[in-house]
């Protein structure tokens, strides 16, 4: 009787292990973001075109259109959001802060409705803070599937709340220099 004890006992602690090896590993979390890959603005600042230059120091290809719309998506697989606001930026594109939020929304709900994911980054630092930029931030952060921040625009802790509220993974890396990096580790 011990015996048939002892080999249930083994079978029970075996059996869920061969179980559990026999599943494949989960995808890492990088392989979730592909190209072709598409960078806008949200707000407006030049921080998308800043974006853009640190990609390609790190060898990431992608395209670049400030006020892109879901027109704009086609094969796009990565919607990366600059995020920062410039009421300067804003006037040279003919548009109101409203305006802006309404175009960054259809374009949200298209890549959605498309499978395409969003990447929200606040490359900025504290200078890209404050009412105007804090308009995009919220927004942007809860529609993405990541976000990558720089520590200085993440001072008061809205970026991080924010994305914690909204279960969104953050990056937080200690400068600009260290973005592209941090995008570059979510592509294969």
């Amino acid at each position: 009787m011990k015996k048939i004890a002892m080999l249930l006992l083994t079978l029970a602690l075996i059996v869920p292990a061969l179980a559990l090896a026999e599943q494949p590993d989960e995808p890492a979390e990088a392989t979730l973001f592909e190209t072709p890959i598409l960078i806008t603005s949200v707000g407006q600042s030049a921080d998308y075109q800043m974006l853009g230059a640190l990609l390609t120091k790190v060898g990431v290809e992608y395209e670049l259109k400030n006020l892109a719309t879901s027109a704009d998506l086609g094969e796009v697989k990565t919607l990366m959001l600059a995020v920062g606001g410039s009421s300067k930026g804003l006037g040279a594109a003919g548009i109101d802060a409203d305006q802006e939020l309404a175009r960054v929304r259809e374009l949200i709900e298209g890549a959605k409705a498309a499978g395409v994911r969003i990447v929200a980054l606040h490359i900025g630092g504290e200078a890209r803070r404050g009412e105007l930029s804090d308009k995009f931030i919220v927004p942007a952060i809860r529609a993405a599937d990541r976000v990558i921040a720089v520590a200085a625009g993440d001072k008061d802790g809205l970026l991080t709340a924010t994305a914690g509220e909204a279960g969104v993974p953050i990056a937080i890396v200690n400068s600009i220099t260290g973005v592209g990096d941090a995008v570059k580790e979510l592509f294969p």
